[in-house]
């Protein structure tokens, strides 16, 4: 088997595509970010648990089930719109939610959202490694801090909106995504975006082909996990438990997602050096210790102790994306397909489990444990097989 000819031959980063798909990134993943901040809001409408708040986030992975299957349908045809419409289609149902009547409409809206997110999150990497040369990990690196530009201003973004509009008046943002979604369909129609027309294998056959690399990721996405969903879901809330300052809550997370811009850029870029694993290593040895830290301190100190935090968690991203375009030989849309089902199901499955264990010995406790258990991932790193076996 060999790979797909849509590679560019010469090896050129392709800046302006790359950094449009980021753009597209950024805008639809600026709606997605809003989930985390109005937390606070929704569990004091609906009365919720941290279980049941924990429920809302998966909810809004389930789709992911279905990411192989779109990465095959993105293996042949053009998956233009379904970049278009992202926007849209993830801004209406998150404006949404302050209106909700109860809490299962709350779960249908964040489901229709885990549609909208998996259909864009599937093919738009394997489109920037079309379109990155030679430099897969600096191209994943722009794609990835749109991604976290927009976790960065989308909290602040909506806490404004809400303190302004209230939770129940804030819908009014989604028009922003409509017009986003016409902006793309301008920018986006001379473009060809299809990306692979010819038979490509099954999905089983894709995970057999890749199990040494997609095994230890997985193993890496889930421990890695505990500590992402601790800090990306319920940071708010824990900073509002010690403060009872929800500004200072959106102010903390847009922190956190802020240096993780500042690690993706540089770590992606520097795996293109260093090499995936040595990087991939290094930020899974950094987090759990600079949780802790954050943890254990106070005052002024957090803050820094949160930026380390921030830079080496969501840094890991995009050198696994990376990892799964090269290891990938054939249908590395059905490939990244089952690398995003893995994240996101493992993510979401851990995000119920951290609010359940936060009802039971709180949230600072909870902490502690995730810290503990992300260091479980690091001998992972060292049974990543190359393509073709080895280590």
């Amino acid at each position: 088997m060999s790979k797909s000819n849509d590679k560019p031959q010469n090896g050129t980063f392709q800046t302006g595509r790359v950094l449009l798909l980021s753009m597209c990134h950024f805008i639809h993943d600026v709606y997605s970010s809003f989930l985390a901040p109005l937390l606070p809001f929704i569990i004091e409408k609906f009365s919720l648990s941290l279980t049941q708040a924990g429920l809302l986030s998966t909810i809004m992975q389930i789709p992911a089930l279905l990411n192989p299957f779109i990465g095959k349908l993105a293996d042949r045809m053009s998956v233009r719109y379904f970049i278009i419409l992202a926007p849209m289609l993830t801004a209406v149902p998150m404006s949404l939610l302050g209106l909700a009547p109860h809490y299962g409409v709350l779960m249908i809206l964040l489901f229709f959202t885990g549609i909208s997110v998996s259909l864009f999150h599937v093919p738009a990497p394997v489109m920037v490694y079309r379109v990155a040369g030679s430099k897969t990990g600096r191209g994943m690196s722009f794609y990835m801090t749109g991604g976290e530009l927009a976790r960065t201003v989308g909290p602040i973004i909506i806490i404004a909106v809400v303190s302004i509009l209230g939770f129940d008046g804030y819908y009014p943002v989604m028009f922003f995504g409509i017009i986003a979604s016409l902006v793309m369909f301008i920018k986006f129609k001379d473009i060809p975006l299809a990306v692979n027309h010819r038979e490509t294998p099954s999905i089983r056959r894709t995970c057999l082909e890749m199990k040494g690399l997609l095994g230890p990721l997985a193993a890496i996405v889930l421990f890695r996990g505990f500590m992402h969903a601790s800090m990306s879901t319920f940071l708010p809330l824990y900073i509002i438990q010690k403060t009872n300052d929800i500004w200072l809550a959106g102010i903390s997370l847009s922190v956190f997602e802020a240096a993780g811009v500042a690690g993706i850029m540089t770590v992606g870029t520097l795996s293109d050096r260093f090499g995936r694993k040595k990087m991939l290593l290094f930020c899974l040895v950094l987090a759990p210790i600079s949780l802790l830290l954050f943890i254990n301190s106070s005052g002024w100190l957090q803050f820094p102790l949160l930026m380390l935090t921030g830079f080496s968690l969501p840094s890991t991203t995009p050198v696994m994306l990376a990892m799964v375009q090269e290891f990938s030989e054939d249908g590395s849309s059905s490939a990244n397909g089952v690398f995003m089902m893995i994240s996101f199901l493992a993510r979401s499955a851990v995000v119920v489990l951290v609010g359940f264990v936060a009802d039971q010995i709180g949230l600072e406790k909870t902490y502690i444990l995730c810290a503990t258990v992300g260091f479980l991932g690091i001998p992972f790193v060292l049974k990543i097989e190359k393509p073709g076996g080895g280590n």
